[in-house]
């Protein structure tokens, strides 16, 4: 009886978490950008108030992370955005973007997690699909000229090593 008990409660934590980092269904549109490729149009309008489009990350290096609060992996990896953030936000654009998540949900993460970087929540996956079909978190390390130069997701999640380093190699 308690190993039933245990494997059920197993299966309803998976079935909880589990969806937030893999979708379902993808647009045959979508979108796999890798190294090499061009930063697809955009703007999103951040918690700051603040609107980033694609043309206002031109001239810095830049990452872009999607992510939502109920997906594990990303959960490990927004502490590292934040460090990065922190340090080098004077000097690289870090966009935090939400996918298929209320600011609400988003809100109430950031303020329990003591987050402070700003962030767009996006309510659906519109945006994360001109990038990717699926898997987050999804990191991506772009240069001055909006190409993307390397992308890092949950195999394994970026360290805030992996992130300085790739930085560095274009600066």
């Amino acid at each position: 009886m308690k190993n039933s008990l245990r494997i059920l409660l197993w299966t309803a934590i998976a079935a909880a978490v589990i969806p937030s980092c893999i979708i379902d269904r993808i647009p045959s549109d979508a979108a796999d950008l890798g190294p090499g490729d061009k930063v697809p149009e955009f703007s999103v309008k951040m918690s700051n108030g603040a609107t980033v489009t694609d043309k206002m990350l031109a001239g810095s290096p830049s990452v872009i992370v999607f992510f939502h609060t109920g997906c594990g992996d990303c959960r490990e990896e927004l502490p590292v955005m934040q460090r990065l953030w922190q340090e080098y936000g004077k000097t690289v654009n870090i966009i935090c973007i939400s996918r298929a998540e209320s600011s609400e949900s988003v809100a109430r993460y950031w303020e329990a997690n003591g987050l402070t970087m700003p962030y767009s929540a996006q309510e659906d996956s519109s945006l994360y699909y001109r990038f990717a079909r699926s898997v987050i978190p999804r990191v991506y390390v772009i240069d001055r000229d909006l190409v993307i130069r390397q992308v890092f997701d949950d195999d394994p999640v970026a360290s805030y090593e992996d992130l300085v380093a790739a930085i560095s190699s274009i600066e």
